[in-house]
């Protein structure tokens, strides 16, 4: 019989309590509007599923690995919290029939260097009540177990191994101890952002302890400091790209025979790039060993799950005893998003766009373009993003300053533009897919896709960048420019993802 893993019963805790709220949250509100609006509010999330491999030694090692049914956590019949807040949705908690536990009942028993810092640190950046992924996930990660966070886009993956990390790692001792690897230099800056906040120590006078110290090792980053700092004093934390981490660990510049935690984030990707995977594999084979790590990959799309844990466990990336917990919500997108598309022939294209632009008139949108192909690369032709920049600085009055982010643009320059972006009241941002993975602009309302998505986790993405901003009665949308043939490619999109896509006429095409 296939074991089932269930969360309410781990060594850890009972149930996993009030904890946090995601990043858009916490970008968005003060503390004291939190609290006000939890006192006003209650709510449940959906029920989400924790699975785990089936490791029956009688099983041959090349079978399918299986996994656990859908669980339910009941056990507990005390009065509901005040309310449970869901990246989507607020709904009533009378349902729940369980009190949600605060960190410190979480931690009770747990003998971690850190947790009184960061129990404190959590009050008081104002992290009150869980994601669904935060209540599956950390009771696994706290036991020791390793993991895959599996949860749609704005979920908070980013604070739950965050606080992991946190909870393990020994400000005294003068190494690195935890590794978070990212696709991009510009995700790399926003968990960077959230783990500097979290080291930062809290104002309770009684906790005397060396601050948490967190290095960004990103592509464009300044190397001979780092080489400097890593020589000098290491630092507890490195968030890094992978080139410029392999960079370093070539060099033995240093080393991680001290790393505790091992974080991989938008994991899928990374799998996928052809110029980032086989650095991947050696960080994950050859630089440390699962034996003497914590593993955690994260991301909102892992295609054919299955299999991948079964190459985690088979390649040895993560130990044979590795928790997939997936919350999978009833809908893979915000209920709050609504999807459209334009069909029109790529000659008229910009056309229809401005036209679009000037119907909805976004204060806050982003435009997705297609990355250039190789074969236009050598016969010298612009890119399309910087041939549609130019066309709508001259043609769009709604928005003068339009911004541009694409991954041949100079490193300096990307930061420039997503720093103009988050300091803007409003913006209209031309980006292939870099601005899709994990950058978190909770002010966005449109979505267009001048150049429709190659692949339905593309879409999914791009998607996610929309509607993150809770407590909001914001019109949110994703707008399709496409042709009639590529009518067909949106439809399996939409059978894939469970969302419907109107058709939008403009009153040319009338």
């Amino acid at each position: 019989m296939i074991p089932y893993f269930n969360p309410s019963t781990s060594s850890v805790a009972p149930r996993l309590g009030s904890l946090y709220l995601s990043v858009s949250l916490m970008a968005s509100f003060p503390t004291a509007q939190f609290l006000s609006l939890f006192r006003t509010f209650s709510g449940k999330s959906c029920p989400p599923r924790a699975l785990a491999p089936s490791l029956n030694s009688n099983r041959r090692t090349d079978s399918t690995v299986h996994f656990t049914r859908r669980v339910s956590n009941s056990n507990c019949n005390a009065k509901p919290a005040q309310a449970t807040l869901n990246s989507s949705s607020i709904t009533e908690a009378s349902d729940i029939g369980e009190r949600t536990l605060t960190l410190r009942e979480i931690c009770q028993g747990i003998d971690y260097n850190s947790i009184a810092l960061i129990c404190f640190r959590i009050e008081e950046v104002g992290f009150i009540v869980p994601t669904d992924v935060q209540q599956q996930a950390l009771p696994v990660l706290l036991s020791g177990r390793d993991c895959i966070l599996h949860a749609q886009t704005g979920s908070g993956k980013t604070l739950t191994y965050l606080l992991l990390i946190f909870s393990v790692v020994n400000t005294k001792k003068s190494a690195v101890q935890a590794l978070i690897v990212v696709p991009t230099r510009e995700l790399g800056i926003q968990v960077t952002k959230v783990a500097r906040m979290l080291a930062a120590k809290p104002m309770e006078p009684e906790l005397e302890q060396k601050s948490c110290t967190v290095m960004a090792l990103l592509d464009g980053g300044m190397l001979k400091r780092h080489k400097s700092w890593l020589k000098a004093e290491p630092p507890t934390i490195v968030v890094a790209t992978v080139r410029s981490l392999c960079q370093m660990l070539e060099k033995q510049i240093f080393k991680l025979e001290s790393m505790r935690v091992l974080v991989i984030d938008e994991v899928d990707f990374m799998f996928n790039s052809s110029k980032q995977v086989g650095s991947l594999r050696k960080l994950l084979t050859s630089y440390s060993s699962t034996n003497n790590r914590q593993t955690v990959f994260a991301s909102a799309s892992i295609p054919q799950h299955r299999r991948f844990l079964h190459d985690c466990i088979q390649q040895k990336w993560t130990k044979s005893d590795v928790v997939h917990v997936h919350v999978n919500p009833i809908e893979p997108m915000p209920s709050s998003l609504h999807h459209r598309f334009v069909i029109c022939n790529k000659y008229e294209r910009r056309q229809t766009l401005l036209s679009l632009l000037h119907s909805d008139a976004p204060e806050c949108g982003i435009i997705f373009v297609g990355e250039q192909s190789e074969k236009s690369k050598k016969a010298g032709n612009a890119p399309s993003a910087t041939l549609l920049i130019d066309f709508l600085k001259t043609s769009y009055g709604g928005c003068p300053d339009i911004l541009l982010l694409e991954e041949d643009m100079n490193f300096n320059l990307r930061a420039a533009s997503l720093s103009e972006v988050r300091q803007r009241g409003g913006y209209l941002l031309i980006s292939t897919d870099i601005a899709a993975r994990g950058v978190d602009l909770p002010e966005t309302t449109h979505i267009y896709n001048f150049d429709l998505p190659r692949t339905v986790v593309d879409y999914l993405h791009r998607a996610g960048r929309a509607a993150r901003k809770p407590f909001s009665d914001q019109k949110c949308c994703v707008t399709n420019i496409i042709t009639s043939e590529e009518r067909f490619v949106l439809q399996r999109y939409e059978n894939e993802l469970m969302f419907h896509c109107e058709e939008l006429f403009l009153p040319t095409q009338c």
